[in-house]
């Protein structure tokens, strides 16, 4: 009679577990992208302060995968892998985070449900053996009982909360009534997701997660292919987590000629070089008298400069650029402009400066930089610009 007693023993655990089965803890290849940098320069600002998981760890979960991608193994093994590239695809961002599975039998601890992590402040290391410690799969889908635990589990947790569900989405009792109850006890604190890990016989368990979603008026449901890849898992996390922010601009000085890169009309600017408002290395206004090509004794300091800067750079080649204001003909203003180019790269080469190392050519009036409207507009198209020609 004993013998028999405890034959049907046998029987009745593998009934109630629905066989129980291990799980692999070797996770696919996965590169996740980086999303740090985005959070640093402001483009996403964190908008969930906790997070949990619950994770369907029952019976219907040891069913061999049958989805597309790089993911293999059953449904049990392919959730463990989707919530290790969650876990690697989080950026270095303050949160607080908890792991519930829900089934039954022994690696459930006999119960419908269980806390495998209790809340507690996020690292990748303890979420990685939260992950890990999902062994096996086993009896019913009591994704009811898992949600009604949460409201216990969630009750120290800071700001705002999503909780993720990983499931195929077929359960026995409707976890609807226990969403509603914890909707109502968090708030708008609280917004649910879930990622759909089913084949297409549980087409049906999709739109149970979805109603889910539903109540809570916040968060959406996705599925396994969407956020299988490190692009779609990067877009799951940045939707679960964050916000689109206004990035911070950072702007560089590249060539350190006191102009920020995003103004800097001349980058490139060789070392030394005195650059206008622009960024760019000239000289403007009155450098020359009227109808002259003769460089005014008051601009001496800025040919100094050009000295300066192509000995300073030995390897520097220049095209001296001459401009004039709209006054006169055009005909009049190219040849003027000529003169005042070359007169500039003469006194160069009289200073020193091998001739090799510089053209010299004018554009007249057609290229000015400020409104020939003005005298001051005038004056400072009325210039002669060092354009470097060794880069």
């Amino acid at each position: 009679m004993n013998k028999y007693m405890h034959i049907g023993t046998i029987i009745l655990v593998s009934v109630l577990t629905g066989c129980a089965t291990k799980s692999t803890t070797q996770f696919e290849a996965f590169e996740p992208a980086d999303l740090n940098e985005l959070v640093k320069t402001g483009s996403l600002v964190q908008k969930t302060d906790s997070f949990l998981v619950l994770n369907d760890s029952s019976s219907s979960m040891r069913t061999r995968y049958e989805g597309v991608g790089d993911l293999r193994g059953t449904k049990f093994d392919v959730e463990k892998n989707l919530l290790n590239r969650f876990n690697m695809s989080i950026p270095d961002i303050p949160l607080s985070s908890a792991l519930r599975s829900f089934g039954f039998g022994p690696c459930l601890d006999w119960g419908a449900t269980k806390l495998n992590q209790p809340l507690q402040t996020y690292s990748a290391s303890s979420f990685d053996s939260s992950i890990r410690s999902l062994e096996c799969a086993g009896g019913g889908t009591p994704l009811a009982s898992a949600v009604n635990a949460s409201k216990q589990d969630l009750t120290s947790a800071p700001g705002n909360i999503a909780v993720i569900v990983f499931s195929d989405g077929m359960d026995e009792v409707s976890p609807v009534p226990a969403t509603k109850a914890l909707k109502a006890k968090y708030g708008d604190r609280l917004c649910f997701y879930s990622v759909w890990v089913g084949n297409k016989k549980d087409v049906s368990g999709k739109r149970n997660l979805l109603n889910m979603t539903n109540i809570a008026k916040c968060g959406f449901s996705t599925q396994t292919e969407a956020i299988a890849t490190p692009q779609g898992m990067a877009a799951f996390v940045k939707r679960v987590f964050f916000k689109p922010g206004t990035p911070e601009v950072v702007d560089n000085d590249e060539d350190k000629d006191g102009v920020v890169d995003s103004k800097d009309k001349c980058p490139g600017t060789p070392r030394g070089a005195i650059v206008d408002k622009d960024g760019c290395w000239a000289f403007h206004g009155l450098l020359f008298d009227f109808d002259s090509d003769k460089v005014k004794s008051q601009y001496d300091p800025m040919i100094q400069n050009a000295v300066k800067v192509m000995r300073l750079n030995p390897k520097l080649t220049v095209e001296i650029q001459g401009h004039t204001d709209s006054i006169g003909s055009d005909d009049y203003n190219q040849k003027l402009s000529d003169r005042r180019a070359k007169s500039v790269k003469n006194e160069l080469v009289r200073q020193g400066i091998e001739g090799r190392r510089m053209s010299a050519v004018g554009f007249g009036e057609s290229q000015p930089v400020a409104s020939n409207e003005t005298d001051e507009g005038r004056a400072y198209n009325r210039r002669v610009t060092y354009i470097r020609t060794d880069k």
